[in-house]
């Protein structure tokens, strides 16, 4: 099996890259080392130096490739109109110009990094009204300190529950706008060239060679960052938020499952693409997930609860492992009780500086 493999430098996708080659394939590794995520950082051996926004002009790396694992972008909040171009640039057109070199040599299976961030704001209910969909938290009802989404019946807070990959998607930002641009740019090729994708809807990713202090880093690392200086992690609103904190190393073997996967099935002249949710499938509030990594600190600090918030932040958004169990045989090995403990000693990237 051969494999291109795109953000082959990066944090997920190094990590993609060594299962891969412990499952005897064949990774032909491709990275632009963007200044952002790896600093003045050399390339490693055998990655080639290369802008997917350019994959025309080495598409015959794509020669003789069984599929391609497209996990590079640029990645972050992206909540200033300034970013859009950029967002726009690295994300979107390189995956359409990723695409179109690809059905120029006739490769056509394709796994695609995606994120939980398609879905905006979570799923919801009432338990007078059953499942509702929230507005946008107004700023009087944050500076009071009451955070959950009102119902839009009776305005009593509502719950949470799993999302599915088949619920509404509301993209809040700019890195969360091209990212479900990538998913229609891939399923639209998928019918005109009568391919095969799968696109992998990342929750919060964390573990060892996480970058730090950077936009790709995580709230566990920043948390991690703040015990390292001997200050207590900040932790926002309540703490109540719940999310889903997944290993790297699941997200890598949910990506191998997922080639495996794809490289499997038949498709006709309509095309195949699916969508699943890689996930713990053990949901955590924020402020737990300060409290884990303290606890495996060298200098533990009990998290401060801040009340402070960030606008445009959702409340909730916890994703559902069944599709992902079922299709692609994918369930977590590392749980967040034990892997975020773990995370507070374990090895990170250097610090990123300008080149």
């Amino acid at each position: 099996m051969k494999v291109l493999l795109t953000g082959s430098a990066g944090f997920i996708g190094s990590t993609i890259a060594g299962q891969l080659v412990d499952a005897g394939a064949d990774v032909v590794g491709v990275d632009v080392m963007l200044a952002q995520a790896h600093g003045a950082a050399e390339a490693p051996a055998g990655t080639h130096l290369l802008d997917v926004r350019e994959a025309d002009r080495w598409a015959d790396l794509l020669h003789g490739v069984d599929v391609v694992c497209h996990q590079s972008a640029l990645v972050g909040a992206g909540v200033r109109v300034a970013d859009l171009p950029d967002y726009a640039s690295h994300n979107d057109f390189a995956t359409a110009a990723l695409l179109a070199a690809m059905h120029g040599q006739g490769v056509r299976r394709l796994v695609l990094a995606s994120s939980m961030v398609v879905y905006g704001e979570g799923r919801y209910s009432c338990a007078e009204h059953g499942v509702q969909l929230p507005g946008v938290r107004r700023v009087e009802e944050l500076d009071a300190g009451r955070f959950e989404n009102p119902c839009p019946v009776c305005a009593a807070p509502l719950g949470w529950e799993l999302v599915d990959e088949d619920a509404r998607l509301d993209p809040r930002s700019s890195y969360a706008a091209s990212k479900l641009a990538q998913e229609h740019y891939v399923s639209t090729w998928a019918r005109q060239a009568g391919a095969a994708t799968i696109a992998l809807r990342y929750h919060n990713v964390y573990g060892p060679g996480m970058p730090r202090d950077t936009p790709y880093s995580g709230v566990a690392a920043m948390f991690r960052s703040s015990l390292e200086r001997g200050e207590q992690p900040q932790v926002y609103e309540d703490g109540g938020q719940m999310r889903d904190f997944v290993h790297v190393a699941d997200v890598a073997r949910a990506n191998v499952l997922a080639i495996e996967a794809v490289l499997g099935r038949a498709v006709d002249a309509t095309g195949s693409s699916a969508a699943y949710n890689v996930c713990s499938g053990h949901p955590i509030p924020i402020r737990d997930v300060a409290t884990l990594v303290a606890r495996g600190a060298a200098l533990p600090q009990e998290p401060a609860i801040t009340g402070a918030y960030r606008a445009g932040d959702v409340r909730h958004v916890v994703a559902s492992p069944e599709l992902a169990a079922r299709e692609l045989g994918f369930t977590a090995e590392i749980l967040p009780e034990v892997g975020l403990p773990a995370f507070a000693t374990a090895p990170l990237r250097a610090p990123v500086t300008s080149r």
